[in-house]
């Protein structure tokens, strides 16, 4: 199997531990978790695969669903463990939407998308998950917020298309790309930089 496809089980165990860890930070019991992080982790790549003219890669891959559970889990059995980490749940969200970002662009290059869309897909891939999920939990979406989120993703999708087509090797390219999106974003949020609000 290519890389693209472990890269893929991967980000989707992470998300799902990201959205179970933010539903048990609200004391939500152990279903309410088990369902946000179901819903963060297949959000954005089943939004991805409908724009794609395609059917939700879990829905025929049932090692997604095991990748799920694994990361509910792991939130669920080490939560005391995981809770000492502040940072935590902004390391998997950041793991998260890295893996993502890279998998949107390059599924939607492989179905023929313009370079434009692949990025935009890269993103929705990225992003829709978390969104869903802060929903779910009467937040604000990050998108939303000032922090830099959305950006990190786009860095990362771009510089994957650009490099793709100066024919970088594949695991290589995904790795720097992937790599941009996470350290733009923990660098964000560790020095607390945001764009700049419009208007107001």
């Amino acid at each position: 199997m290519e890389p693209i496809y472990y890269i893929d089980l991967l980000g989707t165990m992470v998300f799902a531990i990201s959205g179970a860890m933010a539903a048990m930070r609200h004391n939500i019991d152990i279903f309410g978790a088990a369902f946000t992080g179901f819903v963060t982790a297949i959000g954005g790549g089943s939004l991805r695969d409908i724009f794609l003219n395609l059917r939700p890669v879990w829905v025929d891959d049932g090692n997604y669903l095991l990748a799920i559970l694994a990361g509910v889990l792991a939130s669920v059995l080490l939560k005391r463990q995981l809770d000492k980490l502040a940072r935590t749940l902004t390391l998997f969200d950041a793991l998260g939407i890295g893996f993502f970002t890279i998998v949107g662009v390059q599924k939607s290059l492989a179905f023929d998308s313009s370079s434009a869309a692949a990025v935009v897909l890269g993103l929705f891939s990225a992003v829709m998950g978390g969104v869903t999920r802060d929903t779910l939990l009467n937040e604000t979406p990050l998108i939303f917020r000032k922090e830099i989120y959305a950006t990190a993703c786009l860095s990362g999708a771009i510089l994957f298309v650009v490099l793709n087509r100066f024919g970088v090797d594949y695991n290589l390219n995904a790795f720097l790309s992937a790599s941009v999106v996470v350290i733009i974003r923990i660098i964000a949020v560790k020095y607390r930089l945001a764009l700049p609000i419009v208007g107001g």
